[in-house]
């Protein structure tokens, strides 16, 4: 029966899996002195399963912004397991000094040739982008345009094959800072209490990408849009409950009062225009023109945009109960979903061809196909759809991460909050220092900066 395959991993048998693995860290940095021979930054990748499965489209969505075809998730419940080992091979890395820079006005295209592109094959060969046997030559032949393009497809850069500057930078990144990314995702990670089942959805919020995973392997995976730095989305665990079709939205707070309050002193027929109705503490709609909208009082009344093609949320919304009051939805923005920078919304997820992902949320509903989606939609009505069996979901602010394949991420820290924390590995660093120095090495990200360790909040209040 397919509800059968629905069931919730033990909490308690994560958080334990997570607390092995951060013991992993602080070993990883103690045993990284004592390499001597390579390590390997890639492992063999096992027998490819199924790529993800192309989304239907849907009506007004530009061309959407590249995301992987990869079937691999980006979290399971090996990932901190796999994290603690990438740090073990980073910190042998950074052992023995690391890779080489590239300087910054180096021409790199297929074609090119010379000691800059001697020096990109043995910078992507360190961390076996380039297979160790091709390291030698000056060409930027095919073979080294690959290795750019998996190197771009582990750092989420569009994979052209010559390096631009966003590459450039990205090559450019010492070790010891991937080795930062790696320890502060990692510590983060094992502050959640994550569930996994048989299928749930995870949002990396630095990837501006969502899974939907279904027997250990992603089979949609879709572009995403979240928060500014400024209102950043909020890392979480819980259950999808409920697709909503034709949703009104209730304004946050604080929205109304940055954006709505501040555009209505500005436009007073911006409410009328944008279907959107004040409305008492009992429900009844106010009349806007009796509203002091230049008080700086906080407001007394609650903002709701009705449905239609104006709404915020868009066509769908995805219900998840959290603390934050975020959620999953569609957008009348959808022109975002093109770029390569999505940080764009006010703390929840907009998703691209969010029809496909409702339907595939709503498998096990009876009557709840995609041609059942679409026409529910059209008829223009609100209705909730509660999920025959919940879904798992979580997003997660991972900067550094490892696959099951071997394969070794990063992203940029939009939000800023690797150094926002301190790190269960890092407050270990002085005794790795030793360790080092006692076998005739020095870690290079090793101080002896004394450390408080204390719980930090590094994500704004929403």
């Amino acid at each position: 029966m397919r509800g059968d395959r629905v069931s919730f991993s033990n909490p308690l048998k994560i958080r334990k899996s997570l607390r092995r693995s951060r013991a992993l860290v602080g070993l990883a940095l103690l045993l990284a002195a004592a390499f001597a021979s390579t390590a390997s930054a890639q492992a063999v990748a096992p027998t490819p399963k199924p790529k993800p499965q192309p989304a239907q489209t849907e009506p007004g969505l530009p061309a959407l912004a590249h995301v992987s075809s990869s079937p691999v998730p980006t979290l399971d419940e090996g990932t901190a397991q796999r994290m603690a080992a990438a740090m073990l091979t980073y910190s042998a890395l950074e052992v023995r000094g690391g890779w080489p820079s590239l300087p910054a006005g180096a021409k790199l295209a297929p074609g090119a040739r010379g000691p800059d592109v001697a020096l990109l094959r043995q910078r992507l060969a360190v961390t076996e982008d380039l297979p160790a046997e091709r390291i030698s030559g000056d060409v930027f032949d095919d073979a080294l345009a690959a290795a750019v393009r998996h190197f771009q497809a582990r750092h989420g850069l569009p994979e052209t094959g010559s390096v631009g500057p966003g590459t450039l930078a990205a090559l450019n990144v010492p070790v010891g800072k991937r080795l930062h990314q790696l320890a502060a995702s990692i510590d983060r990670l094992a502050a959640m209490d994550l569930t996994f089942g048989e299928r749930y959805v995870v949002v990396n919020i630095p990837s501006t990408v969502a899974e939907a995973v279904e027997g250990d392997h992603v089979v949609r995976r879709y572009v995403v849009v979240v928060g500014k730095t400024d209102r950043p989305s909020p890392t979480l665990s819980t259950l999808i409950t409920t697709v909503n079709l034709n949703p009104t939205w209730t304004v946050p707070l604080s929205i109304a009062k940055k954006d709505i309050i501040t555009k209505m002193r500005k436009d007073p027929g911006y409410l009328a225009r944008m279907h959107i109705r004040p409305l008492d503490a009992q429900g009844n709609e106010i009349d806007a023109k009796l509203i002091d909208w230049n008080s700086d009082r906080s407001p007394n009344f609650t903002l709701r945009q009705d449905s239609g093609s104006w709404n915020a949320l868009g066509a769908v919304r995805i219900d998840m109960p959290n603390p934050y009051s975020v959620y999953m939805h569609d957008t009348n923005h959808k022109n975002l979903f093109s770029n390569d920078y999505r940080f764009e919304s006010s703390g929840c997820t907009r998703v691209a061809e969010v029809r496909d992902l409702a339907a595939w949320l709503l498998a096990d509903n009876p009557g709840w196909g995609r041609r059942e989606i679409d026409a529910g939609i059209d008829k223009g009505e609100r209705l909730d759809i509660r999920l025959t069996h919940k879904v798992p979901v979580a997003w997660t602010y991972l900067t550094g991460w490892a696959t099951r394949d071997g394969t070794i991420h990063f992203r940029d820290d939009i939000y800023g909050l690797d150094d926002k924390q301190p790190l269960t590995a890092e407050a270990r660093a002085p005794t790795a220092l030793v360790a080092a120095r006692a076998s005739g090495f020095v870690l290079q990200s090793a101080d002896t900066r004394p450390f408080e360790i204390k719980p930090v909040s590094y994500l704004d209040s929403q």
